[in-house]
């Protein structure tokens, strides 16, 4: 089953829609989508190397423009929809110390969360619920978002070859410790915050 889902990321990394549902993923992910956009950022950037700087673009600039729906939906429908997602997310009985901490530490908690597993879906919402300088918030998200996605380019760009071997061999277990990893964001952040 795990070789098949591999075999088709692998071949829609390949494909003509690939940049689109890269950019489809990372906006999602910013303000909704629970899957962060490394799933395909990852065999893109396998798949074809010499692209990956272009992908880790992509990824960035959907991922803030998905972070300013989230920043909305903090502003806008917390009431409603926002409130349904960070209840969602387990943050419900949180956001008095996260407004606590925003109003100190905002600018860092954008940068260091946003390069983290952490969801960032919460801290564009958050953003927005608080009021945060939108401007400074597109700021930020752009150099901590394009720091994780570049970084991640860079790394498959410069070890691309035993990492898609890696992949090729035992997909189990690199989903596994992506899995992982993307739980410990969120359970990093439940109990950070």
């Amino acid at each position: 089953m795990l070789n098949s889902f591999y075999a088709r990321v692998k071949a829609l990394a390949e494909s003509r829609h690939a940049e689109v549902s890269l950019a489809a993923v990372a906006f999602a992910e910013s303000s909704f989508f629970p899957i962060p956009p490394d799933v395909l950022l990852a065999p893109m950037a396998l798949a074809r190397p010499h692209r990956a700087w272009r992908f880790a673009l992509i990824a960035t600039a959907a991922s803030v423009l998905g972070g300013m729906l989230g920043y909305a939906i903090g502003a806008l429908l917390y009431d409603t929809l926002g409130l349904w997602l960070v209840d969602v997310y387990g943050y419900s009985a949180k956001m008095e110390a996260l407004k606590a901490t925003y109003a100190q530490w905002g600018w860092l908690v954008i940068l260091v969360k946003g390069a983290t597993p952490i969801p960032y879906k919460l801290i564009t919402i958050t953003s927005g619920l608080l009021g945060y300088s939108f401007p400074l918030f597109v700021a930020l998200s752009l150099i901590t978002r394009g720091a994780r996605f570049f970084l991640v380019a860079g790394a498959l760009n410069l070890f691309g070859e035993p990492l898609r071997r890696a992949m090729e061999r035992n997909f189990a277990a690199v989903l596994g410790a992506f899995a992982a990893l993307v739980v410990a964001g969120f359970v990093i952040a439940i109990k950070l915050i």
